[in-house]
């Protein structure tokens, strides 16, 4: 494992911090609206499922109890 020395180390993460692009207002909330939006989906799907592997367990249930 290579050591560099602190003055380096603090040079080459201020080299790499300047390299990311932070998204704007607009990108951060598009991206924060499509995840509520596809978390909601995927509750009502889960959901949905849930619900009918519930009911088809109570069904056989009742059939054969």
């Amino acid at each position: 494992m290579a050591q560099t020395n602190p003055l380096q180390f603090i040079q080459q993460v201020r080299s790499e911090v300047s390299k990311v692009v932070w998204p704007n207002r607009r990108e951060t909330l598009v991206t924060t609206g499509m995840v509520f939006v596809l978390a909601s989906l995927t509750a009502i799907f889960f959901f949905l499922v849930d619900l009918i592997i519930r009911s088809g367990l109570t069904g056989v249930l009742n059939l054969f109890g």
